[in-house]
């Protein structure tokens, strides 16, 4: 395993870039904020689940498909760009109204975890960052890669449950007091439909 003090330079790295605006972050904070802290971090728990499947691909050599085939990234990307539109007409025709999918207790936590999964596995760019960031902070002196690899990436997803979470947490209070007027639920309602539309044209015109 790397020492100590290399993990604690990777997990500080981590730290600084789940703090980083992203489009990860952002889809929490406005989950957390349209439905409740509860959901925020049904959604973290779903983009980490995601960062698993990420961390598995680097540590077997699958990421490396992404970067040398263009269909492959293409057609990953345009899946996760379709399921955002999806999600951002969800949100456009949910309005202030009661019945709309504007409360947290309106979608089971399985469905919102699954949203993160599939916003974060769908996002071919993860694969690629971690294809790079990783092996970085490991090194054949210290044993064989890919345990290494693993534990790189589970430090990687502790610090983004803490980063996120804490997102969770502070857009959920504040969604609180706007989900108490409909005509502030449905200001939320159009912001997380802009929100989503906005990332699934920036997904769409994503190079490798």
């Amino acid at each position: 395993m790397p020492p100590v003090d290399a993990l604690l330079l990777f997990f500080s790295s981590s730290i600084l870039l789940a703090l980083a605006p992203g489009p990860d972050n952002l889809f929490v904070m406005v989950q957390a904020a349209q439905r409740g802290r509860i959901a925020g971090l049904a959604v973290t728990l779903g983009l980490c689940t995601g960062l698993l499947v990420h961390t598995t691909a680097v540590a077997l050599g699958l990421a490396a498909v992404f970067t040398a085939s263009a269909l492959a990234f293409n057609l990953l990307k345009y899946i996760g760009a379709a399921y955002l539109l999806w999600l951002a007409w969800g949100a456009f025709r949910a309005g202030g109204e009661d019945g709309g999918e504007s409360r947290a207790v309106d979608l089971p936590f399985a469905r919102l975890y699954r949203r993160g999964i599939i916003m974060n596995v769908t996002n071919p760019k993860v694969s690629i960052f971690f294809l790079a960031f990783l092996p970085q902070f490991a090194d054949p002196v210290y044993g064989p890669l890919v345990p290494q690899i693993v534990v790189l990436g589970a430090l990687f997803i502790a610090a983004t449950i803490l980063i996120f979470g804490g997102i969770s947490l502070f857009a959920g209070a504040c969604g609180d007091r706007f989900r108490e007027s409909a005509r502030a639920k449905r200001l939320l309602n159009w912001l997380a439909g802009s929100v989503f539309a906005g990332l699934a044209v920036k997904l769409a015109l994503t190079e490798r």
